[in-house]
């Protein structure tokens, strides 16, 4: 007889596939199908064409397929992008008996890296018979059972899945026995024997029956089992259960001992043929029975091993009661004990394809790495989340379910931050719920976006001149943010020429150290300022740079002696020849000596002093301590001697000094014999006044343009300055412009480029003030200072050889540079006989300001200005003006650029308005008249 019977299962799948259909054509991923057991090259699905790829960029961008598990089953063809069957797949040996069987893959691309997910759904075919547990199953039947009593029986299973393990049974035809299939709860068949007539042992003790399965695949595939029914004697009741399938619901990981069911059966014999035995049947796995025990006597189940949802999820228990009879009879019972899941598996993380370490500049988006998830629980239990520590510049991007990408969401600056701890936390939605982590070390590749940087755009270095060749001078330092090969800086020098030279044949510049050193001695009279640019520059690709200034003040030292001027008509050599008449007085100049020092400052300021004669005799004659004028201390007298050898000493005020000597031969006459000049001389002479006159037209000439050409500029200058828009008035406050004017020339000590011009009434701009020789200085004290004596004022030749820059600053001293030694520059007194008149102390070097001039009033009562302050009027040196200093108020600011410069120029300035001078003012400085006829 054949039983076949609709199967619920096949309906639930027929939906599950509906499902899957309408799920995968809105997922936008490839889904492919496959029958199991497909030969070797069966065509699956063109994959490179459905995933959008060409067929020429598969190899370069690194094509390849992952799955999990084994990796053989399907392989891709990478000449034509065609998915094909590699090796042999089994369902059963893949998904066992779910519904639902398919192989996942993951398609990687690189250069972008991309990812494909790829499902290929393998599809059942009938390739496994009905199988039973035994090849022969044993019953035993009193012969005193009634008809129509069941005797139950192992069935049979399929491996296949749907039509195919849907089975039907036939019993071999007989007399007694008949066939009876029930359908428990969990759609499955439950066998019967039924008796259709009793039995008669004495007729027949054990009956042969076979027992056909068979599948509903196409073709049918069939399994037998050999039924040996053995014919008892004797008990009439056999023990009977209340129920025959009892159904418990049981937490995995109870822990042993927990009970199950406690089974009761009941017999209506009497004595011992009502005691029962309880027996699991021998129809029970081993697997079954090692996790659960019975109590023969109380029929109580218990449990004995590790129960575990995810390994098995229901077990079928056969229960035997058996009287204690001679022939005991039995009853039979299943208990189907369904496992509830437990929270009991933490989310599984898997980490693939870093893409480490990320360049710094990596645009917004890219992918770092790839993460799957999974969870053995089931039910919430089994969804997973993902999330990543906060306050990092990378996200979670989903891409399928379970599994993200982690990419890149913000850029990324390795000077900033140079590695990240990225921690990915996968969590599921039990409750409680459990969790993973993970971390992912994310280093950050450097760039070369730095320039190497200085500690300031420029440097002041101080060297003294004649240093030795090859000394270092001083040290740049820069700094770049990057790392390794982009950090590191070498140093250059940036080209240029320097006069007629290139700069690189004064200094260099050490490319690893920084160090800079002066190739060759440094002459102060050469160049006084080597002003040049060092380049620092990475090793990056590309490389980067960045500049730095180097000032190099080159300071005076005294290695110059003080050279004699060549002298005038009558000289021969080095000495000068002059006839006096012994009739002069008493302060006539009979000679002057001219010399200049090729230094500046101190080391150029000239002092004359005459050489005492052999033996102590004082002589009749003089010489200016700083004009090198010669003149008569008395009148000449016949005593003297008519030829008088004069020796100058020419000494400058350098540490040591240098001194060079002037001889100088006086020929005393007669005041009635007039001196003869030869012929030669006298046209030489003439020659010299009119080559002096023609010099002199050319100078008033340059003179009078440049003065033109001035006021052209300021009023020009005003204009505009008027007509701009009135932020601040023309005649508002500003910083003031600094101009001396003396007999020594012209100062200015202005170089700023915003001046402002006072057109109308205002306050005065001035700070220094020139007045004339004649007018009186105002006294600043009880004592009444006398107009400095001639002596005091410079000499023509220091004049005419000194050229120096006096920078004026606030500070009282010169500073080398940040961090750099202080230098004082020493002031000098004056040397005037006369105790009453003022001692005014100027500062002759490269640098000072106004605190560095110290003037006193006579020995006796000296007024010193406090610190920081000016005085109100001072005598600059070989000078008659007086100059008057203006205080500018504490929080003005002082133009540290302004110079004062002395030359030759301003000497031929002062000659020419000396020749214009007025009259009067002459007559009343009759005694210093000879002096100046003399200079001139």
């Amino acid at each position: 007889m054949v039983y076949s019977q609709r199967s619920l299962a096949a309906r639930r799948l027929l939906l599950s596939h509906l499902l899957l259909a309408i799920w995968e054509a809105g997922s936008g991923q490839v889904h492919y199908s496959v029958p199991e057991e497909a030969k070797h090259g069966t065509f699956v699905g063109r994959i490179a064409q459905d995933l959008g790829l060409e067929l020429v960029e598969l190899v370069p961008r690194m094509f390849r397929v992952a799955s999990k598990g084994r990796r053989d089953l399907l392989e891709v063809n990478l000449q034509n992008g065609i998915l094909f069957v590699n090796s042999r797949i089994d369902r059963e040996e893949l998904c066992g008996r779910s519904l639902e069987c398919s192989i996942h893959l993951e398609v990687i691309v690189e250069r972008p890296l991309q990812v494909f997910h790829v499902d290929v759904e393998v599809k059942d075919i009938n390739d496994n018979p009905p199988r039973f547990f035994r090849q022969e199953q044993r019953l035993f039947i009193l012969e005193s059972r009634i008809a129509d009593s069941r005797f139950p029986l192992e069935g049979a299973s399929d491996m296949d899945i749907g039509a195919n393990a849907e089975l039907r049974y036939k019993l071999n035809s007989n007399e007694y026995f008949d066939l009876g299939v029930k359908r428990n709860e969990e759609q499955t068949n439950f066998l019967e024997l039924v008796l259709k007539k009793p039995v008669d042992r004495e007729e027949t003790q054990e009956h042969h029956l076979l027992l056909i399965a068979t599948d509903g695949g196409k073709p049918e595939l069939t399994g037998t089992v050999q039924l040996l029914i053995n014919v008892l004697d004797a008990n009439d009741n056999a023990p009977e259960f209340d129920k025959s399938i009892y159904n418990v619901r049981l937490l995995e990981n109870t822990p042993n001992g927990t009970l199950v069911i406690k089974l009761n059966a009941s017999d209506a014999d009497e004595g011992i043929n009502k005691e029962i035995v309880y027996f699991f049947s021998n129809l029970v796995l081993d697997n079954v029975k090692s996790k659960f025990i019975i109590n023969s006597n109380s029929g109580e189940i218990t449990v004995k091993g590790e129960l575990d949802y995810e390994d098995c999820n229901l077990y079928e228990i056969n229960v035997d009661a058996v009287d204690k009879s001679t022939f005991p009879l039995t009853g039979h019972c299943k208990v189907i004990v369904k496992l509830l899941d437990e929270n009991d598996n933490t989310p599984e993380m898997v980490i693939t394809s870093l893409s480490l370490p990320v360049q710094e500049d990596a645009q917004v988006g890219t992918v770092i790495a790839l993460i799957s998830l999974s969870d053995r629980d089931s039910g919430a239990n089994g969804q997973v989340t993902c999330s990543l520590t906060p306050h990092v510049p990378f996200k979670l991007v989903s891409t399928f379910k379970n599994y993200y990408s982690l990419v890149l969401d913000s850029a990324l600056d390795r000077e900033s931050v140079s590695d990240y701890a990225v921690v990915v936390t996968a969590r599921d939605g039990g409750s409680p719920s459990l969790s993973a982590a993970a971390s992912v070390s994310v280093e950050v590749a450097d760039v070369n976006d730095n320039a190497p940087a200085f500690a300031q755009p420029e440097y002041t270095v101080f060297v003294k001149e004649n240093n030795a060749p090859g000394c270092h001078i001083f040290t740049v330092s820069a700094r770049d943010a990057d790392a390794q090969e982009n950090a590191l800086v070498s140093y250059s020098l940036v080209e240029r020429r320097v006069g007629e030279r290139a700069l690189s044949s004064y200094v260099s510049v050490h490319a690893e150290s920084g160090r800079v050193y002066a190739l060759q001695p440094l002459d102060h009279e050469e160049l006084e300022l080597l002003q040049f640019q060092v380049s620092a520059r990475d090793a990056g690709v590309p490389p980067l740079g960045s500049n730095v200034t180097l000032q190099v003040f080159v300071l005076d030292e005294n290695d110059h002696a003080p050279a004699l001027l060549p002298p005038g008509a009558g000289g021969v050599g080095g000495a000068t020849s002059q006839l006096v008449s012994r009739s002069v007085g008493a302060g006539h100049v009979v000679a002057k000596v001219r010399a200049v020092d090729a230094d500046s400052g101190y080391n150029a300021w000239l002092s004359y002093e005459l050489q005492p004669a052999a033996g102590g005799a004082r002589s009749p004659f003089r010489v200016g301590l700083y004009t090198g004028e010669i003149s008569t201390t008395r009148a000449l007298d016949e005593a003297d001697a008519p030829r008088q050898r004069l020796l100058v000493l020419v000494k400058d005020h350098g540490e040591p000094a240098l001194v060079s000597t002037a001889t100088v031969l006086l020929s005393l006459v007669d005041s009635g014999q007039a001196p003869k000049t030869p012929s030669r001389v006298s046209v030489g002479a003439a020659s010299v006044d009119t080559a002096l006159v023609d010099v002199n037209v050319y100078l008033i000439i340059a003179i009078c343009a440049v003065s033109s050409l001035l006021v052209l500029t300021l009023l020009l200058y005003t204009a505009l300055r008027c007509s701009a828009p009135p932020t601040q008035g023309v005649c508002g406050p500003g910083k003031p412009t600094l101009v001396c004017s003396s007999a020594v020339g012209s100062w200015s000590s202005s170089q700023q480029r915003r001046q402002r011009v006072c057109s109308g009434e205002g306050p005065p701009k001035a700070d220094l003030m020139a007045f004339s020789p004649s007018l009186p200085q105002a006294p600043s004290s009880s004592d009444n200072p006398r107009q400095p004596n001639p002596d005091w004022r410079y000499s023509a030749s220091l004049r005419a050889g000194m050229h120096s820059s006096v920078h004026l600053e606030e500070a009282g001293i010169l500073r080398a540079g940040p961090g750099g030694p202080d230098q004082q520059w020493p002031t000098v007194s004056s040397a005037t006989p006369e105790p009453e008149a003022g001692e005014v102390s100027p500062p002759v070097g490269a640098g000072v300001n106004s605190n560095s001039w110290t003037f006193k009033y006579g020995p006796g009562n000296p007024k010193q200005s406090g610190p920081g302050e000016l005085p109100d009027k001072f005598i600059i040196p070989g000078s008659p003006a007086i100059i008057s200093i203006r205080q500018e108020p504490t929080n003005s600011q002082i133009d540290k650029s302004d110079f004062i410069t002395f030359g030759k120029k301003e000497e031929t300035k002062k000659k020419k308005k000396k020749k214009k001078g007025n009259k009067t003012q002459e007559k009343k400085e009759k005694g210093n008249s000879t002096t100046d006829n003399s200079d001139q």
